[in-house]
């Protein structure tokens, strides 16, 4: 396994896939399916004992190659043969369906490997943790948090339409758990026009439009919309930076705050994975990406 970036892109992933298939895996350090399926990867590619390289690629640190194989969710991956995309799959599949992908496309192994019997906790997969999450919800209807952290596992799944279902009994809530209020803004971002816009066209004609006049505030809050519905979060939010910094109150609504800071706060609230349990005495770490884009708000804000 290597991690792969524009510089070594085409070294590691178009010249050796002339030789060797490539499998591509798009995951960012905030996606909890990605956890799930990175290890998985990982040992297959120990398994099959060469006859496939696996590359993982960063989408929030590599957004131009993200952007380049259209990748809307994570986790994606796409196999690269001969130097040219031929198959692709999004989400944490089970082990057999991962080997099963695999042998669809790869070179017969001159001597087959004796089957390993899959241990249970290796299938644990993103749709296990949707049900798990559901299941909590089920059992505690009223309980806020059981609701907010399903909705937003199936935001990050893709699945905008559940939550659009999980989230209506929660409405009345809107304006008293500040949570939902995020849930809001994030679902009307990615049921927005720019939403169902391709993301590539879409950033030819905010550039065009940001280069005639920096301060075009709809055209920046409209981009972070599509970029939020592409799952491109950290340049959702750099976008809105950009609003916060010249105006930090724009388009308030004669509320306290302007919506760019809430949308800013919604991404926040939507990547951020409840902190593992600690031994006594012990405090989580911070999430990194959420930790430094939290001290970027801070700063323009206070400024």
């Amino acid at each position: 396994m290597i991690d792969v970036t524009l510089a070594n892109f085409e070294t590691e992933v178009v010249e050796a896939s002339n030789t060797t298939p490539v499998l591509l895996d798009f995951w960012a350090p905030w996606c909890g399916p990605c956890k799930t399926i990175g290890p998985m990867l990982e040992k297959l590619e120990l398994e099959y004992a060469g006859r496939f390289k696996l590359v993982k690629i960063d989408s929030d640190q590599e957004q131009q190659l993200a952007s380049a194989f259209g990748i809307r969710s994570i986790p994606t991956c796409i196999l690269m043969i001969n130097g040219q995309p031929v198959d692709g799959f999004m989400g944490a599949l089970p082990e057999s369906q991962l080997k099963a992908f695999l042998d669809k496309h790869l070179p017969a192994a001159e001597e087959q490997p004796a089957a390993v019997e899959e241990e249970p906790e290796q299938e644990a997969t993103a749709q296990d943790q949707l049900s798990a999450l559901k299941e909590a919800l089920d059992k505690a209807p009223d309980d806020d948090n059981a609701r907010f952290n399903y909705i937003q596992a199936l935001l990050l799944s893709g699945d905008v339409a559940a939550a659009h279902i999980i989230f209506k009994p929660a409405l009345p809530k809107v304006s008293v758990v500040r949570r939902y209020e995020s849930i809001q803004m994030l679902l009307d971002a990615m049921n927005s026009v720019a939403a169902r816009e391709d993301i590539t066209p879409a950033k030819a004609i905010f550039d065009a439009k940001i280069a005639a006049n920096k301060r075009d505030f709809s055209a920046r809050f409209t981009f972070a919309q599509a970029l939020i519905a592409a799952g491109q979060y950290t340049a959702a939010m750099d976008e809105l930076l950009e609003i916060l910094m010249r105006d930090k109150l724009w388009d308030k609504e004669g509320g306290a705050e302007g919506k760019a800071r809430k949308l800013y706060i919604a991404v926040l609230d939507l990547i951020e994975q409840p902190k593992p349990k600690m031994p006594e005495g012990q405090i989580p770490p911070d999430d990194p990406v959420v930790a430094t884009y939290r001290r970027r708000l801070s700063s323009v804000v206070l400024s």
